[in-house]
């Protein structure tokens, strides 16, 4: 488990951009019963270089999958693939966890293009 408190150690730049953060669009989601967590398996369109990956997240608490179609997310597209129940996840969708641990969704306030790296 990370520290919430602890600042991480001091990274260089380059460092921070080997890990390739973008932006997508939701096409997809529904209920993921098969997860060891209440989860919620999504289908997020990255644009025409990335193309639309798998991403299972544990968001259950605040969203609903229906709600979720058409919102634009933040993920890590550059992790390996990693095996969750009988699904890939692809990508690495992110959120911060609030005051009751319950993770709410990182995202971008106004609409970009999906594939838009975070810079």
């Amino acid at each position: 488990m990370v520290d919430q408190d602890a600042i991480a150690e001091q990274i260089g730049f380059d460092d921070f951009m080997r890990v390739d953060i973008r932006t997508g669009t939701i096409v997809e989601a529904e209920p993921f019963p098969e997860a060891r967590k209440p989860a919620i398996k999504m289908l997020i369109d990255f644009g025409p270089a990335i193309g639309i990956k798998k991403s299972s997240a544990q968001i259950t608490v605040h969203y609903e999958p229906k709600e979720l179609v058409g919102r634009q997310v933040m993920a890590v597209v550059n992790f390996p693939p990693r095996q969750i129940g009988p699904i890939r996840s692809e990508v690495l969708t992110l959120g911060f966890e609030d005051d009751n641990g319950a993770i709410v969704l990182a995202a971008v306030d106004k609409p970009v293009p999906n594939g838009q790296r975070l810079l």
